[in-house]
């Protein structure tokens, strides 16, 4: 007698590569290449439920900021999901889905990376949620709802040995959390105290370029004569009340801080271009590096970016300003921002915007380099992870 024996099923080896994994991020890289054989993905990631109102994810595919922090649930591009609202989402182009893209949602890995075919299920344990899991792909329209139910049958097998490696490492994490608290509130405070420093300092410093100047310049030309007409006041003031309220809006959490360094780029650059007959462009090469950088790191690369585009929009008269994120060498990041207008004066008005750039760019290690020849070119070159 022949007896024949049938191959294991993906869904088989699924559970069998599951055993003896120790952590999470291994266990969802043992099974990556069966979860692709039922369901192809750019990216793929599973959100767990971790301390209360917050959640923690590991990937595979593409890294991106969701697995380099914890993230609040009520931030997730599936909180609809987390909160018990549904049992799946399904999506055929997440970058322009609202259930994805909300106001304040952290969505910035989805449009950096063009996620936009996506399915997303519950993971439960006895009835209880314990998390998600996401399939993502570039191209459109590419799920059904029999991905849906694929993904369901994979949530059902990874989700016991998921829950088990989570509580595992949060336990290890807690045993190694610091057991002197006086130490570590000593520490925090000194941290929160070094913040507020540099956030004082970086409202001065951006009053100081641009409400105090612009104040100034108003008493100019409403105390000359002749005086400034009232027509042309009210629209100067409107000016100076917008650029203070965006100062304002940066004491906040920034668009920085929720969607990433490329988009807050392009935001700026939009809002500084305004109304003005002026072609703008933002071209990202490096698939979101800038989000690897240390946060301060980060923020003062976004300043620097911020000061080149406003010295574009507002004084070079330039019909076209370019931004270009790259990565000239391995563990390089360069921001570009060149404009094609008047250049920089000989003799400018006022040299604290540019000071202040080569400041930060001190501040952070950052090579400079200024150029003025038909137009201006602000370039900024940096370690890189």
């Amino acid at each position: 007698m022949i007896t024949t024996t049938e191959p294991p099923s993906a869904l088989d080896r699924i559970a069998a590569h599951l055993a003896a994994r120790t952590d999470v991020t291994s266990a969802l890289e043992a099974v990556a290449s069966d979860i692709a054989e039922l369901i192809p993905f750019t990216h793929a990631d599973l959100c767990l439920l971790d301390r209360p109102g917050w959640v923690v994810s590991y990937e595979v595919g593409i890294r991106t900021r969701w697995s380099r922090a914890s993230g609040r649930i009520a931030y997730a591009p599936i909180r609809e999901l987390l909160m018990g609202q549904c049992d799946h989402m399904l999506t055929a182009d997440a970058t322009e889905d609202p259930r994805y893209t909300y106001p304040g949602a952290s969505c910035e890995p989805i449009l950096n990376h063009r996620l936009r075919s996506r399915v997303n299920v519950l993971m439960s344990v006895g009835g209880k949620i314990i998390g998600t899991l996401n399939i993502s792909h570039s191209a459109h329209g590419l799920y059904t709802a029999e991905t849906v139910s694929r993904a369901q049958a994979i949530a059902a097998i990874l989700a016991p040995c998921v829950q088990t490696l989570h509580s595992a490492e949060r336990a290890r994490r807690t045993a190694s959390a610091p057991r002197d608290s006086d130490d570590g509130l000593r520490r925090g405070a000194l941290e929160l105290t070094q913040a507020l420093e540099q956030e004082r300092q970086r409202i001065g410093m951006d009053l100081h370029d641009q409400t105090l100047a612009d104040l100034s310049r108003l008493l100019r030309e409403v105390t000359g004569d002749p005086p400034l007409a009232r027509d042309m006041l009210a629209s100067r003031l409107n000016e100076t009340i917008a650029d203070l309220r965006r100062i304002i809006d940066t004491a906040v959490p920034t668009v920085l801080d929720l969607f990433g360094f490329a988009h807050a780029v392009r935001v700026h650059l939009e809002r500084a271009a305004g109304l003005a007959p002026m072609t703008v462009t933002v071209e990202d090469r490096t698939d979101g590096a800038a989000d690897t950088l240390a946060p301060l790191v980060r923020t003062a690369l976004f300043r620097i970016a911020q000061e080149a585009i406003n010295n574009a929009c507002r004084h070079s008269g330039a019909s076209r300003v370019e931004i270009i994120i790259d990565h000239p060498a391995p563990h390089r990041l360069s921001v570009e921002i060149a404009d094609n207008g008047c250049g920089i004066p000989a003799a400018p008005a006022r040299q604290s915007g540019l000071a202040h750039i080569r400041t930060r760019a001190r501040l952070i290690s950052a090579t400079l380099d200024i150029r003025s020849e038909a137009g201006t070119r602000v370039a900024v070159s940096l370690e890189s992870p």
